[in-house]
């Protein structure tokens, strides 16, 4: 079963696939910001809701540890019914001591099985949703670089663009800059013996 979160990522995803890349470019594509905006602000208000799930998880934890201290002390009260019931003659009592240390020493074992079992399962699942976490936002971080970067190309393609233009219209101001004061200067004496 795909949580919501699984499912905005893999849209985010296609999104990204069906993406058109940028004119001339293989790499850097051109994404709707309203589009991607609205993808991750679902993300970021599903993420509290799969962290609380994990964290029922977690409190399940408690409850299978009273589970198996319950199993523990009804194992111990078991051993120590059967030790009252065999008390009746010393051989009999001496087995039953035996007994009831093999039934005390086997309960306390499998409680401790038990709980290890348990803080193991819980340490497990909130290291997966640690790395599902971590994992959720390597992947966010990496479309934000990946859009900061395409815009700032861009931003860098218009900048020698302009940058080229400004040059041209420098070099063809001055190419035009002799003939206009050239001409100004002779009609200037012309002018001056009429």
């Amino acid at each position: 079963m795909t949580s919501r979160i699984e499912q905005i990522i893999e849209e985010i995803e296609e999104y990204i696939d069906g993406c058109s890349y940028q004119p001339l470019s293989k790499k850097n594509i051109v994404v709707n910001k309203e589009e991607i905006e609205e993808l991750l602000r679902e993300l970021r208000m599903k993420t509290p809701d799969e962290i609380k799930r994990y964290q029922k998880i977690l409190a399940n934890k408690d409850a299978i540890l009273a589970d198996a201290q319950a199993k523990a002390e009804a194992i111990v009260n078991q051993a120590n019914i059967q030790l009252n019931e065999l008390i009746s003659e010393q051989e009999i009592m001496k087995q039953a001591y035996a007994q009831a240390n093999a039934v005390v020493e086997a309960a306390t074992a499998q409680a401790q099985e038990i709980l290890n079992s348990a803080a193991a399962d819980a340490n497990e699942i909130r290291m997966g949703a640690m790395q599902y976490t971590d994992s959720m936002l390597a992947n966010m971080q990496s479309i934000i670089q990946n859009t900061m970067e395409s815009y700032n190309a861009r931003y860098a393609s218009l900048i020698n663009s302009l940058n080229g233009y400004y040059e041209m219209i420098a070099e063809n101001r001055q190419e035009l800059a002799p003939t206009i004061y050239g001409e100004a200067a002779e009609e200037a004496p012309q002018e001056e013996q009429q």
